[in-house]
């Protein structure tokens, strides 16, 4: 499985400028890593109002649970959201909190 190095700071300004891609090979990578790569806490993008809202939840542990919004975590357009979920799963599965 690919191993992200937490000090690359330029796939997050990448992620930032254009969360839809096109990406480079190296954030693809990054991006497969965070999405498909076991974690305990998978967070998702939620649009709650379609085309006017979009919320940051936990996937539950198990099959049939509600999901967990992150309270605050709620924006008025999917890339905000997929920026924030980005970061979530940045600092799982690096340790590294980003701002």
């Amino acid at each position: 499985m690919h191993k992200i190095d937490p000090n690359r700071t330029d796939l997050i300004e990448e992620f930032d400028a254009k969360p839809d891609g096109p990406h480079s090979h190296e954030l693809a990578l990054a991006l497969n890593r965070l999405r498909i790569g076991p974690l305990k806490e998978r967070f998702i993008v939620v649009c709650t109002k379609p085309r006017r809202e979009w919320a940051v939840a936990r996937m539950p542990l198990e099959r049939g649970q509600p999901l967990d919004f992150i309270e605050g975590a709620v924006f008025d357009n999917a890339d905000d959201a997929s920026r924030k979920v980005f970061r979530l799963r940045w600092h799982a599965v690096t340790g590294q909190e980003v701002a």
